[in-house]
């Protein structure tokens, strides 16, 4: 499934999001900064696209880290999971986090991360004085395992 979608090129240099492949889910992200950026071990940096999207109304954009890039690298967003609302029409950003313990350069141009579009829902929120029954109840982090 697909749709049409409006991006703006904020800098002549800004690479237009690419699917790796034809059943690939998220589109890949590029970095537009006019060089190299170095990224410390254990530092955050934010890192420019030079695009900016029209998202549609009941989609939003999820930037997600690029399997390659983290594993290998230990590159990853620094908020784990990127969320573009529809409304925003500003620059998109990755805040690239380094996990590892060596500094890491990301080249222009380079994939930093992914966008998945998804639908989603709002909700309505009401205040009550008791919440149904259910066999799990209270149980939090752990509470349903055997180990």
């Amino acid at each position: 499934m697909s749709f049409s979608m409006n991006i703006k090129k904020l800098n002549e240099n800004a690479t237009v999001p690419t699917y790796g492949s034809a059943y690939a889910a998220g589109a890949d992200l590029y970095a537009c900064e006019g060089g190299e950026v170095t990224i410390g071990a254990g530092e955050t940096k934010l890192i420019h696209t030079g695009i900016a999207m029209e998202i549609p109304e009941g989609l939003v954009g999820l930037i997600y880290a690029r399997s390659g890039l983290a594993s290998k690298r230990g590159l990853a967003p620094a908020n784990k999971v990127g969320v573009i609302d529809s409304d925003y029409r500003g620059e998109i950003m990755v805040a690239l986090h380094n996990h590892s313990a060596v500094a890491q350069t990301i080249a222009d141009g380079e994939r930093i991360a992914q966008i998945v579009f998804a639908p989603y829902m709002t909700a309505e929120f009401t205040v009550a004085d008791e919440l149904s029954d259910t066999v799990r109840g209270i149980g939090g982090f752990g509470s349903t395992g055997t180990k």
